[in-house]
């Protein structure tokens, strides 16, 4: 039986079907505040759903451009709050040599579960640079076909709630080997990341990423920042993401849905 690692909040609410009303007990994703620091000093407040808030701190990290990989990263402290740990606060603790460019990151201190992109403080913020994939896996549309239904099957967060979006980590061969639940995509896909940072399993060149929404731009430059060739969405991408993904040599496939599939950018084989 799958069982969810993302928080819920059960809710009372008044059901109506078929004009007839009961009160019935539902339950809700939580949304909740997470500050992020490096070295004492905030980067970002991010909404995001907790579970999972250490890779989500890594992920988040790798793909602002702070850590270059995971041996930048020593560890990843809550914060006290007085005499006790804060679960809503993570600090964290750089390898020596490391340094922030704090004028560079120019941004806000916070960011909405909604859009990853609210907090930049500017258009030229938006867009990390990061070197165009030198290689990259080409999937079969065979396997592409069956990973919607296997990425559904594991988001025990979506079943007990109904409103959080998902990221998971595929083997060429289809087999899944991480999925995380957010209210939030970027949020989804920063702790699919900072799984992989964790294990010093990075770059993610032979792996395959299938996101439960659409396909906005900044998923497709999180995906780069990790490795990830081969991006795929149940649902459809947006004209910057495809741009982008043809750009770094990334595959990006939109509307798996059975045996069909939209290619916007890369090949595919039979």
């Amino acid at each position: 039986m799958k069982r969810s690692q993302v928080r819920t909040s059960p809710i009372d609410v008044v059901r109506w079907d078929r004009e007839e009303a009961n009160a019935v007990d539902d339950v809700l994703a939580v949304e909740e505040p997470l500050e992020l620091q490096v070295g004492g000093r905030s980067l970002a407040v991010v909404m995001r759903t907790p579970g999972h808030d250490r890779e989500l701190a890594a992920g988040f990290l790798l793909t602002e451009g702070i850590l270059a990989s995971g041996r930048d990263l020593l560890d990843l402290v809550p914060c006290r709050d007085g005499a006790n740990p804060s679960e809503n606060r993570l600090d964290a603790i750089l390898a020596p040599g490391v340094t922030v460019d704090w004028e560079r990151l120019q941004r806000h201190t916070f960011a909405s579960s909604s859009c990853g992109l609210c907090g930049k403080a500017s258009i030229e913020a938006v867009r990390i640079r990061c070197a165009p994939l030198s290689r990259t896996v080409t999937p079969s549309a065979g396997v592409l076909a069956a990973l919607p239904e296997r990425l559904r099957a594991a988001q025990a967060g979506f079943d007990v709630t109904g409103g959080l979006h998902a990221s998971g980590l595929f083997t060429r061969q289809g087999e899944l080997q991480v999925v995380r639940e957010d209210v939030g995509r970027h949020n989804a896909l920063d702790k699919v990341i900072g799984w992989a940072l964790l294990r010093d399993a990075l770059p993610l060149d032979d792996r395959i990423l299938l996101v439960s929404g659409r396909v906005s731009f900044e998923l497709m430059q999180k995906a780069l920042m990790a490795g990830i060739g081969c991006v795929a969405a149940v649902s459809a991408p947006t004209s910057l993401a495809v741009a982008f993904a043809r750009e770094s040599g990334q595959t990006l496939v939109g509307f798996v849905r059975g045996q069909r599939m939209n290619v916007y950018a890369g090949t595919l084989f039979a």
